[in-house]
């Protein structure tokens, strides 16, 4: 797969909770991630990924209306060429080893390192899932 455009790539953001989808979006924008979108809710989300498939996703998987691994399954139905970055607040095992399964580039557990995330974010785009 042809690595991703940080400068021109859609990256979009999912999470219930504001203050991590500010802090990632600036992170992500500090490394030259220009086009960084946050959503809230997850149909929100799907819908404009449907229409706009963008070329990275980073999910939370814990939210009250939709767990992030169906988001991530229904995501792949809805723009399957769309890599996926699991960020979320519990490290469970099992979750993981699903959304790996499933396609997602890399898990983190928020928290992580800057840097860390980062590498992984770039190592999506360079290969894709």
């Amino acid at each position: 797969m042809v690595a991703i455009n940080r400068e021109a790539a859609a990256v979009y953001l999912l999470d219930d909770d504001a203050s991590i989808l500010k802090a990632t979006r600036r992170l992500l924008d500090s490394a030259g991630w220009n086009n960084v979108e946050i959503f809230t809710d997850p149909i929100a989300f799907l819908e404009h990924a449907a229409m706009h498939r963008p070329e990275l996703a980073v999910i939370d998987i814990f939210m009250p209306d939709m767990n992030g691994l169906e988001v991530q399954t229904r995501l792949r139905r809805v723009s399957p060429s769309t890599r996926v970055i699991v960020l979320t607040g519990q490290d469970d095992p099992s979750i993981r080893r699903i959304a790996i399964n499933a396609g997602a580039s890399a898990f983190f557990i928020k928290g992580v390192e800057s840097g860390d995330f980062l590498a992984g974010v770039k190592a999506a785009g360079d290969s894709g899932n």
